[in-house]
């Protein structure tokens, strides 16, 4: 059962939780290389933690808005939002949804554009925000099951104090913004109504518009499927069908002796004047064949390989509900998109029902959710922000855990992102190009007694580039929070963290400590 069948669904329960908290901090970080700079600022934030269940409603909201105040020229002035949001309404109860979800995140990069976690120290420091909407439909006509679904989503990538990148480089600018459309409609039936097989035919489209040299991919398909059952929670799934796939993007304006021209934000301008050309051109028979497997309530997977794109591809899940508190998952990935449309389809992974995981020190989100249906962690969507489409797969896999008031939690992963540019335009060094991350993430949450508590968590990814000066980068970070209860709604917090990235790239770290008050509404 999907997350958005289960969704659908009735509820029997009905609760509102809000959690709305403000807090002051003093926080002190030195850097663990280099001049060893230690800087001192002052970080005032608010927010809240929310969550809504209903009949046919639902959502969780994780947001938080802070204020920095530095002393001295290690630390700026600042402000940032981050958050992570996940819901959905009911329309038309047991017919028409609309759903939604909203990411806001600080990350950080050298100069080969890779993300490498919202580390606060010297360098680029970006901000990323994306969002979509869009409505789900449910319903039968006799025997007949319809389901469709439109998404439209927006990503935009902040840079705030990025590097002007020399146009003489081979490597990508950073993704600015895009705007992705999807539709999806498939009719179908079940084996045995009326006949002893289930057969399908759907249709789906999707299109991402990234402004970086007005690069687009559009990919329309139309298909066919059967599911023959062998057993009880056996079942054999095959599809076939036709799809056409086009990537394409404008060349940058050219100075007069021939390089490309960056603009003020240090991306290349795009020569509008110019038509797009083709960087990827694929068109034909699609094919997969797998099987369905669902032993019981708690347990199901499905596995899938055939021809997509032009080549073998091959996708999964699986989703086991251990017992009442913990639960693990397991994807398996493969699709072409830019930077927007992966975090599109992340959002809308998300459960309805989560509680996040904040580094205990800057309070911005891990990536890491907690939920009863599973947790999901989003490490793996951040790994690069070039600006390129490219063909993404990989695999993810998810454990969580919750008790009473404990929660933890894991996930591991490996993403792959495999560049396409079109040929005679400055993006074409990059046609091609690979790059690689693996990551782990944990978190640990829960009381000590009555009155204190305590989190920690920590991640780590393993970065590797084929571009010309990406190379291998290694990160790691930490942090561990400890909270008192003073009176009621009133506490006080003290928090360690520590980051590290070590690169051809980059080579910095950095230790944070952290005294605090927080009040709770």
């Amino acid at each position: 059962m999907t997350a958005q069948s289960r969704e659908s669904e009735p509820k029997d329960t009905r609760s509102v939780n809000v959690s709305p908290y403000v807090e002051l901090g003093q926080v002190l970080t030195t850097e663990l290389s280099g001049d060893g700079d230690t800087a001192t600022y002052t970080q005032a934030a608010a927010g809240v933690d929310a969550s809504v269940q209903g009949r046919y409603n639902g959502g969780s909201a994780s947001l938080r808005y802070e204020r920095s105040f530095g002393y001295g020229d290690g630390v700026t002035d600042g402000s940032r939002l981050s958050g992570l949001a996940r819901g959905y309404a009911g329309l038309v109860p047991n017919m028409l949804t609309i759903e939604g979800g909203a990411l806001a995140s600080r990350t950080q990069s050298g100069r080969d554009n890779r993300a490498f976690g919202p580390m606060r120290i010297r360098g680029a420091e970006h901000r990323l925000y994306s969002a979509y909407a869009g409505p789900v439909i449910r319903t039968r006509a006799g025997d007949a099951e319809i389901e469709g679904d439109y998404r439209l989503g927006y990503s935009r990538l902040d840079t705030g104090n990025q590097v002007p990148i020399a146009p003489q480089a081979h490597v990508l600018d950073f993704f600015d913004e895009s705007v992705v459309q999807s539709a999806n409609l498939r009719l179908g039936t079940r084996p045995g109504a009326p006949l002893p097989v289930g057969v399908g035919l759907g249709a789906g489209f999707m299109q991402e518009d990234v402004s970086n040299l007005d690069q687009r991919v559009r990919n329309a398909h139309l298909r066919g499927d059967m599911t023959v059952p062998l057993a009880q929670s056996l079942a054999l799934v095959g599809g076939l069908g036709y799809e056409d796939v086009l990537v394409a993007n404008r060349d940058a304006v050219r100075d007069a002796g021939g390089l490309p021209v960056l603009g003020p934000d240090g991306r290349f301008v795009t020569d509008k004047s110019a038509p797009r050309k083709v960087a990827f051109d694929v068109s034909g028979i699609i094919w997969d064949i797998g099987a369905i497997w669902r032993p019981s309530r708690r347990t199901s997977a499905e596995f899938r390989f055939g021809k997509r794109y032009g080549s073998t591809t091959y996708s999964g899940t699986f989703s086991w509900l251990l017992n009442s508190r913990s639960s693990f998952n397991l994807s398996i990935y493969d699709g072409i998109s830019g930077l927007g449309g992966l975090l599109t389809n992340a959002l809308s992974g998300l459960p309805a029902q989560f509680t996040a995981s904040r580094n205990a020190v800057s309070g911005d989100v891990d990536g890491c959710v907690s939920s009863q249906e599973g947790g999901v962690c989003l490490n793996g969507v951040l790994g690069s922000v070039r600006s390129a489409i490219f063909r993404g797969r990989g695999i993810a896999a998810n454990y969580s855990y919750r008790i009473g008031q404990v929660t933890a939690g894991a996930g591991a992963g490996y993403d792959r992102r495999k560049f396409i540019a079109a040929p005679g335009t400055v993006l074409a060094a990059a046609d091609g190009v690979v790059d690689r991350n693996a990551w782990i993430a944990g978190y640990l949450s829960g009381p000590l007694d009555e009155r204190s508590s305590f989190k920690v968590s920590a991640y780590g990814n393993r970065l590797r580039s084929d571009f010309a000066n990406g190379g291998d980068a290694t990160v790691l970070g930490a942090s561990a929070a400890y909270q008192r209860q003073l009176i009621d709604g009133l506490s006080a917090n003290a928090a360690f963290g520590i980051e590290r990235i070590d690169g051809d790239s980059i080579n910095v770290g950095a230790a944070s400590v952290l005294i605090g008050l927080r009040y709770d509404f």
